[in-house]
């Protein structure tokens, strides 16, 4: 019982320091800071790629979004890579405008490697282009997005991350849910990061990449993740990730639950197959690099799957001493009680905090808010699911919502890199 006793407090004190940490990280999104100086005034050309496979219900709204852009339409030309694709997806594509390159390989399906085998061409053609920008072909962009990533360029940014808003929030508690989480996850761990110099991590959609960084090998991911592995690979290099909050597009999420378990899921499993992948070359890396951003890398990869089993195996301790009677019962509900707020209040709480922040209306989102709690909760379950059971095959979320970029109501950009007041 001593030995239990002493690997409990052990596991207390690595969740509380792991989440103090995260607590003072995210305070930093309050901060205000001057805007970055340029360092030169140029206007970039621009590769607008969106990797898609059978999304004709969809694909022309995310086109017709592009062909909008405040931005000169010389300088940029829109590429849909047709992915396996059985429907009218490349023919719709190529009629809106977009410059469209099948591929067909029945192995190889994730958007990873559809990117890599797009980017060769372009890379051997030597094609003249200063960046990419990587979108899915669900979403829709606003029209100041490459307006806002060149002026990113202009700093000297090389990869940077877009804001990705939800064009559905209020559909379902489930796309509540995204929507809450994405929100919050933007302000306190994306611009808290960026505010203090650490790296912010690639999220699926609406990132900018410079070409050149891309040219010596292209893009080589591998797991079902390829956002968060690209991220982490640049992280271990010691190179830091940007943030646009200005730089928004909009992204459908899925209305049903049974969607949402097999998306979050892959997620889960990508993350895992991250940790496999990467984490002794994150550890070498913080010794190599000596720097709080590489030490951050860390612990986010050691913050997901890790601190998740790290907290179950806290929660069984209780209920192992309670049983050898080394706790009452008393002690034993307080510690479970502890659990869930932390587990399912401070989300809600930091939900409505953010959108406080960020000026969004509460109430279209109350039902969301009030099912927050599942949403995350079943997550927890998925997790657990993961750990034992996993699927690596690549697996289709339907987009359905045909919206326009038009009919998004588009709130007030988020206030950063502002003087300082």
């Amino acid at each position: 019982m001593e030995y239990l006793y002493i690997l409990r407090q052990a596991l207390v004190w690595i969740v509380t320091i792991f989440w103090l940490y995260q607590l003072l990280i995210s305070i930093c999104s309050l901060i205000k800071l001057k805007d970055k100086p340029l360092k030169i005034q140029k206007n970039h050309k621009f590769m607008a790629i969106i990797p898609a496979h059978n999304e004709a219900a969809v694909i022309q709204n995310l086109i017709e979004s592009l062909k909008n852009q405040n931005y000169d339409p010389n300088l940029y030309d829109i590429y849909v890579i047709a992915d396996n694709c059985t429907d009218r997806t490349a023919n719709i594509a190529r009629n809106s405008g977009a410059i469209v390159y099948e591929r067909f390989d029945n192995e190889k399906k994730t958007k990873g490697y559809a990117l890599d085998w797009f980017l060769q061409q372009k890379i051997q053609e030597n094609a003249d282009y200063d960046a990419i920008c990587v979108f899915d072909a669900d979403n829709i962009v606003h029209k100041d997005f490459l307006k806002n990533m060149n002026k990113k360029l202009c700093q000297g940014e090389d990869v940077v991350q877009g804001y990705r808003d939800i064009k559905n929030p209020s559909d379902s508690w489930i796309t509540a849910g995204y929507a809450i989480f994405y929100w919050t996850m933007h302000r306190f761990y994306h611009l808290a990061r960026y505010n203090i110099g650490l790296s912010t991590l690639l999220n699926g959609t609406g990132f900018m990449v410079r070409f050149d960084i891309l040219k010596p090998q292209g893009w080589k991911t591998v797991t079902l993740t390829e956002d968060i592995e690209f991220s982490l690979q640049r992280i271990i290099k010691g190179k830091k990730l940007g943030w646009a909050t200005d730089a928004i597009v909009y992204d459908e999420q899925p209305v049903g639950f049974k969607q949402s378990w097999s998306q979050r899921s892959r997620w889960t499993v990508g993350h895992m197959q991250c940790i496999s992948k990467y984490t002794k070359d994150l550890a070498r890396s913080v010794k190599e690099h000596k720097t709080l951003m590489s030490i951050d890398g860390f612990l986010y990869i050691l913050g997901s799957i890790p601190m998740f089993i790290i907290t179950l195996m806290l929660l069984a301790s209780n209920f192992i001493m309670y049983a050898a009677n080394g706790i009452t019962t008393f002690d034993l509900i307080l510690n479970i009680v502890r659990f869930l707020i932390s587990t399912f209040l401070i989300p809600i709480i930091s939900g409505i905090f953010v959108m406080i922040l960020d000026k969004r209306p509460i109430k279209p989102m109350l039902k969301g808010l009030i099912c927050y709690p599942l949403f995350m909760g079943s997550w927890l379950i998925i997790n657990i699911k993961c750990l034992f059971k996993r699927e690596v095959n690549w697996e289709k979320i339907n987009h359905v919502r045909n919206i326009k970029i038009s009919e998004v109501t588009q709130p007030e950009t988020i206030e950063t890199e502002k003087e300082l007041i």
